[in-house]
């Protein structure tokens, strides 16, 4: 028996991805092959094979035990709507090109309908220290249920209206706010707009002041929780104006490690008169730059003694004392006489 696990019948938005499963049981194992047939009065039945549509079209099958097999199509557009069929056989003639094959294909079938994508406009404005997010869907669309804001995979708002313009208000800063958010309109199939919140790097020091040992590893680090994410990272010592000469990955002692929301600046072997001071980082993105500092002080190896060695100075000057004073002393003074 061979069946598709999908839905029978399919909406997609055009530019989306549908995905189909198929699974067979037999012995032995049957092949799966799969099908297409456009919804236009004169298209014919054709397979499909792994990398068609130009590398859109993805097959993915196991013979173990059973067969199984994916079928994805990425990039939607309209001339992929139609009727996609799953055919399972294990006759040794099934693909021989004379001979008919004595068992048929058994065979299942599931409809894709690519719907055009509505174009959704979305803007953020800045009123009296409140953000005002909103998309609006331009016609034709399907009928709307309502709407949804995420946050990443937090619900922000929710809603039964079934207009074509939605807003969102945010309460405070603008630089406090940043990130991608959605308007998920509740239809069929469902439709969502982004709305970027961009500002420049707001970039924080994990600690403001850092300690090192000398000869150990100093290891300073800097982020940015603001979105868009950091293109450039850039360490300067003492100095960060622009004529100041940057840090270099992997010169001298230093060793620069930076992604897209952190940067990080380790220092080899350090050096009491080299390397105290104060080091910026500065993160730049298509908003504009920012920058935070991390003052480092390298202490002495035996800076962990002294308190130690101030211990023990203190215990022999108190020794010295009470063995001198006991030197010192005159004798008991013996009386003359009989007791």
């Amino acid at each position: 028996a061979g069946f598709i696990k999908s839905p029978l019948s399919q909406k997609s938005l055009s530019q989306d991805s549908v995905e189909l499963y198929c699974e067979a049981i037999g012995n032995p194992i049957p092949e799966l092959q799969w099908w297409f047939e456009g919804n236009e009065p004169n298209s014919t039945s054709s397979q499909l094979w792994d990398g068609a549509r130009q590398e859109r079209v993805q097959i993915n099958s196991t013979y173990k035990l059973h067969s199984t097999s994916t079928i994805s199509i990425s990039n939607l557009s309209h001339t992929d709507s139609g009727t996609y069929e799953c055919r399972a056989s294990n006759d040794p003639d099934r693909n021989h090109l004379s001979k008919s094959p004595k068992v048929k294909w058994i065979r299942s079938q599931a409809n894709v309908f690519v719907i055009e994508r509505p174009d959704i406009k979305t803007q953020v404005s800045d009123d009296a220290g409140k953000l005002i997010l909103s998309c609006n869907m331009s016609a034709p669309f399907p009928a709307i249920a309502g709407h949804d804001w995420m946050h990443g995979d937090k619900t922000l708002q929710t809603d039964t209206d079934p207009s074509a313009f939605t807003t969102y208000t945010i309460e405070g800063k603008k630089e406090e706010h940043s990130g991608l958010y959605e308007c998920v309109y509740k239809t069929n199939p469902v439709i969502k707009g982004q709305v970027t919140v961009s500002v420049a790097p707001q970039v924080m020091a994990y600690k403001k002041s850092e300690h090192g040992n000398e000869g150990d590893t100093g290891v300073l680090t800097c982020k940015n929780p603001s979105f868009p994410p950091v293109s450039t990272w850039i360490w300067y010592k003492n100095d960060h104006e622009v004529s100041a000469a940057p840090l270099v990955n992997g010169t001298g002692r230093y060793i620069i490690k930076n992604s897209d929301n952190k940067t990080e600046l380790r220092i080899l072997k350090l050096s009491i008169e080299e390397d105290t001071g104060d080091y910026h980082c500065n993160a730049t993105n298509s908003q504009g730059s920012g920058s935070a500092t991390v003052n480092l002080r390298v202490r002495s190896r035996l800076a962990a003694l002294w308190p130690f060695l101030g211990i023990v100075a203190e215990v022999l000057v108190l020794v010295t004392i009470i063995f001198i004073y006991e030197k010192r002393r005159k004798p008991d003074e013996v009386l003359d006489g009989k007791d």
